[in-house]
């Protein structure tokens, strides 16, 4: 497979002869990462951004994790950080979680750069585009429905925090979690993440919408705010909006049936309804939101193993939220249905699922996998914890979630570098992929079938 020779090309003019930029979507995409991520790291190390001096590593681990919108920290954000010190983890969680996304070719599109076709194509495919052309339009479309979210996000925490905090620091507290939510993100101002507001239903639902709408993806966002009346939503777009909201459902009766009466999780709550906002709320914070309510090292180890999962399917396709992705998920149980009945491709809303589909499926899901394995493997080497911590914890860094059992304080050196990795994969591995699996080098040899035994 070879890589696309440019990225952009500028228009020929009658005067100008056309110029080249030899650098593929990949490596804008992980190279933008990277930078972000140095001058994060630069700007978090000075003195007047932390309460207390703080080492190269930890000012690169927390940047690394605000860049993937991931949430776990080696550096108490509410403690460790001053004010200045926590506007550049909100800056960095808001360019990281959408500002990038798209950057080579909102860059291109901005500096007036024709876009070559093969990247159009590649690019159409890869992040959910319906037409390259309208990348400006789509791009403004974006950031108007981002600030949008988190301006109402904001406004509703503001005035509900204002009693308590005064109006000033209500109104950051508002915008970091307004911002951290919808990126996804799970940073707090609290060491105990949102364990406060275990029953508070204001909280639990502003939160959790923040961070469920994010999850969505910028392709669904923008079909249902361009939706009108008669108008049919389209097959993926049904699909996220039915398959979250059954996921979550699903993910919160078996939370709260494993949970209801364990002492160090549901069981302490005193009331029926705290117990089932507890309940909603570690059933979809696993989708890479990162917050947690309860004290999540004290969960059953049957929980922790139904949240690996959710935590490795993660929300949507060009979202904030990372994971194998739900619609790789679906993809492969309808694969798996349609073998075992015999069809001869997989269907969903009367329509077949391409090869191809399926094949980009498969890869990403062998790819996740397969990189877990060895980080695990790694992990377990270096870390002196629990197997199930050491999974826990890979998984949702990978995922960039950011929950964990205890263990991100306690990682070695070696670990903090095996979990910053897996975060920055997390993050460019599903859109550098994409990219890789769209860049299609046409075949001209076809070969015999041949039989192989599996299974």
């Amino acid at each position: 497979m070879t890589a696309p020779k440019s990225l952009v090309r500028y228009a020929p003019t009658r005067r100008h002869r056309k110029a080249t930029i030899g650098i593929s979507p990949p490596m804008v995409l992980v190279g933008s990462f990277a930078l972000l991520i140095v001058l994060g790291t630069l700007a978090l190390k000075l003195p007047w951004a932390t309460q207390h001096p703080i080492s190269w590593y930890q000012s690169l681990f927390t940047a690394v994790s605000a860049v993937t919108v991931t949430g776990l920290a080696v550096v108490d954000t509410a403690t460790g950080f001053s004010f200045f010190g926590q506007i550049i983890i909100a800056v960095l969680i808001q360019c990281g979680g959408i500002g990038l996304m798209t950057f080579a070719l909102v860059t291109a599109a901005s500096l007036g750069w024709r876009i070559s076709l093969r990247n159009q194509l590649m690019a159409r495919e890869a992040l959910n585009q319906t037409n390259l052309s309208h990348i400006t339009q789509t791009a403004r479309a974006v950031l108007l429905l981002t600030l949008m979210i988190e301006a109402m996000g904001l406004l509703v925490l503001w005035l509900y925090w204002w009693p308590d905090l005064g109006w000033h620091s209500a109104l950051w507290h508002g915008l970091f979690y307004a911002v951290s939510a919808f990126n996804n993100a799970g940073f707090a101002l609290a060491s105990d993440s949102l364990s406060q507001f275990v029953a508070d239903p204001m909280i639990n639902v502003t939160i959790t919408s923040l961070f469920i709408i994010g999850g969505l993806g910028f392709t669904v966002l923008t079909e249902l705010w361009h939706y009108r009346r008669g108008k049919r939503l389209s097959i993926y777009t049904r699909l996220m909006l039915y398959g979250t909201l059954s996921l979550n459902l699903v993910a919160m009766i078996t939370m709260a049936l494993l949970e209801w009466n364990n002492p160090g999780t549901l069981g302490s709550l005193p009331t029926v309804g705290a117990k089932l906002w507890a309940a909603w709320f570690q059933a979809v914070t696993p989708r890479t939101a990162g917050f947690n309510s309860v004290d999540l090292s004290q969960l059953s180890d049957a929980s922790s193993l139904f949240m690996i999962l959710l935590m490795f399917i993660g929300g949507g396709v060009n979202s904030t939220a990372s994971g194998i992705k739900l619609s790789t998920f679906v993809v492969l149980m309808l694969a798996t249905i349609a073998f075992l009945r015999r069809r001869p491709a997989p269907q969903i809303s009367g329509r077949s699922i391409g090869q191809d589909t399926v094949y980009k499926a498969m890869a990403i899901t062998f790819l996740a996998v397969i990189t877990l394995f060895f980080a695990v493997f790694i992990l377990s080497l270096t870390e002196q914890a629990p197997f199930l911590d050491v999974v826990f914890e890979a998984v949702s860094a990978m995922g960039t979630v950011g929950v964990s059992r205890g263990l991100t304080g306690q990682l070695s050196a070696a670990g903090q570098m095996v979990i910053m990795a897996l975060m920055f994969i997390g993050r460019v591995g599903p859109l550098t992929m994409a990219y890789l699996l769209t860049a299609h080098k046409p075949q001209h040899t076809q070969y015999p079938e041949t039989e192989l035994q599996v299974g």
